[in-house]
């Protein structure tokens, strides 16, 4: 039970006793710096149903927790906040508790319904390029969180296999490839089919600009360039199912879903089940007949069908073409649907997808909701702000987009350059170099994308992530290793609980240590890997302070020695756990 678990019924009671009045939460927050106390109550709230001076209050409820709470042993107000003292023996207590706690912080599952996390969903004509990475690390993290919060989680994808996109490379490969295939090319498939997407582009510019000096109009020649007539007409070809059109188009797709799965790899994310468009793009369209039939979607005289959602304040959307044909909003109520007959148990499901599409978002859940199905109100779309270089935006027809492998060798071989640099290497084989700059480059990567707000807009900075100082994986990860070199060196059993008074570090460190349940649950409900990544580097500042101001193996008394040996491993676990569900390996040494 955490703290401000023991205070809250208290802090219930004493306002209940005192004023007469019922509250149902408690609002807490850490103690300043410059105040005495452990944790403080922001009495504020409280003024709205209680008249009179918030110190005067302050005082009554504090006082009826040094009179009720044995882990209270005083209080002071300051405006309207109650700061909290706390006995040093909950402290003690508690990390004797928790200290050989492999699972401290994670919750058990508690209810027999799933969430279901969709993130990277690619296009299969091109690698996965930055974009994607923060996609890929927010939904995996997200779907990590979720479980340490006590949920069951199944991760899945959608693949986008389908579509003129597809049909460019494939034409382009026809046209240019001259038989090529990763094997001979010695290109990773992805890579291989997006050379042929950028080449069609290429082709396609050559023949409009062709066609407007021969007097077309831009508009004209767009739609006329013999490409992309052909491209259009291979679509259809697909879409009849001609069979050597089906026999390239599974070749090449192939092909760049074993690139993903090299890609994924190292990126160190997964999957539990995949979704391919061409599988899913007729779904929903029966679940229109039946939005029809209970009045919830509306036919225009054209054939076409709508919903009108402009009471709602949002517009009317169309749901079903004149020609009957579904449109994307059609696949992904189909598609949904479909997923909780695939897996029975999802009670939930969680869209990781660019704030570009907020507004589909908003009109997917609420006819879904519309529709009657209970688990409509259980959707939450992980809006994520795009990411951009110091030298600006992304194109990928252009080729002009940072390639998500080319992105990861960059940073270990930055990893590599500065950790050469610093000199510290020594003993290690060719073999344990190389994981370390893998295991450093990722985790800046990792850390320095999660770290930011999901719903920010972010610049990515390779040189930044990687420094060994500051709020980085890096600087984490060292002060990790930092750790096992001392439980390495520690020489004695450290192993038996022992009693000590705190030294005001030691208890500020326990104190960071408590946090991480809370903070644990807080990243699942607000879908954000930012709250574990900036805790961690809290949680490494305050073990720096420590480190700096108290001995540990040098200290005479073996009482105080085993005490801050423990506490340093318990420090190096929860960094070890909360990067974890970052998807981020620490090294054993740096």
């Amino acid at each position: 039970m955490t703290l401000s678990q023991i205070l809250s019924p208290f802090i219930i009671e004493a306002v209940q006793k005192q004023f007469d009045v019922t509250i149902e939460k408690v609002e807490f927050q850490s103690t300043r710096k410059d105040f005495e106390g452990d944790i403080t109550m922001v009495i504020f709230p409280l003024l709205k149903l209680i008249k009179g001076n918030p110190v005067d209050i302050g005082t009554k409820i504090g006082n009826h927790l040094v009179e009720n709470v044995p882990q209270v042993s005083k209080f002071n107000v300051v405006a309207g906040f109650l700061n909290i003292v706390i006995e040093d023996t909950y402290y003690t207590q508690f990390f004797n508790e928790i200290k050989d706690d492999q699972k401290f912080g994670f919750k058990s599952h508690t209810s027999d319904k799933a969430i279901m996390v969709e993130y990277s969903s690619p296009n299969t004509n091109k690698p996965l390029h930055l974009g994607h990475v923060r996609n890929n690390l927010l939904g995996y993290s997200v779907a990590e969180i979720l479980k340490a919060a006590g949920n069951k989680v199944y991760k899945t994808q959608i693949i986008n296999d389908r579509g003129i996109h597809i049909c460019k490379s494939m034409l382009a490969w026809q046209k240019f490839g001259e038989g090529q295939t990763p094997a001979s090319s010695g290109l990773k498939g992805d890579k291989l089919v997006g050379n042929f997407y950028v080449k069609f582009d290429q082709e396609y510019k050559s023949q409009i600009n062709a066609l407007m000096a021969e007097g077309r109009t831009e508009e004209e020649a767009k739609k006329q360039a013999p490409i992309i007539l052909e491209a259009q007409q291979m679509l259809l070809d697909w879409e009849a199912g001609k069979p050597e059109v089906m026999e390239l188009w599974k070749t090449m797709n192939q092909w760049v879903y074993d690139g993903f799965a090299q890609t994924y790899k190292s990126l160190g994310v997964d999957f539990d089940s995949y979704y391919y468009e061409s599988n899913t793009y007729l779904l929903g369209k029966e679940v229109v007949q039946f939005g029809l039939e209970k009045g919830i979607f509306e036919k225009d005289p054209d054939g076409s069908v709508w919903i009108d959602l402009t009471p709602e304040g949002l517009d009317r959307k169309i749901v079903l073409r004149s020609d009957g044909t579904a449109v994307y909003m059609t696949q992904d109520i189909g598609t949904a649907i479909q997923r909780t007959k695939d897996f029975p148990d999802v009670g939930g499901m969680v869209y990781t997808v660019g704030n570009e599409q907020d507004y589909h978002f908003k009109v997917l859940f609420l006819i879904l909701k519309k529709l009657g199905f209970e688990w409509a109100d259980s959707l939450f779309h992980l809006s994520y702000g795009m990411v951009e270089l110091p030298s600006g935006k992304m194109k990928s027809r252009e080729g002009t987009v940072v390639d998500a492998d080319d992105l990861m060798q960059e940073m270990t071989t930055t990893a590599q350059t500065i950790s050469e640099e610093l000199g510290k290497l020594e003993g290690y084989t060719d073999e344990e170099k190389a994981k370390l700059y893998k295991t450093i480059g990722l985790g800046a990567l990792k850390y320095y994308m999660l770290k930011v707000d999901p719903k920010k807009q972010m610049m990515f900075n390779p040189e930044e992530s990687v420094d060994f100082n500051g709020n980085t994986g890096p600087f984490i990860q060292y002060t990790y290793a930092r750790i096992q070199s001392i439980l390495r060196k520690a020489n004695f059993d450290y192993t038996a609980a022992v009693s000590v008074d705190l030294h005001p570090k030691e208890k500020e460190l326990i104190k960071q240590i408590e946090l991480y349940t809370e903070v644990i649950q807080d990243a699942a409900r607000n879908h954000s890997p930012a709250l574990i990544a900036n805790y961690t580097y809290d949680l490494v500042k305050e073990y720096n302070s420590f480190y700096q101001t108290v001995s540990i193996l040098g200290e005479e008394d073996l009482t105080k020695k085993i005490f801050r040996v423990q506490l340093s491993k318990k420090v190096a676990d929860t960094i070890k756990t909360a990067f974890l569900l970052l998807g981020i390996e620490v090294p054993e040494r740096m």
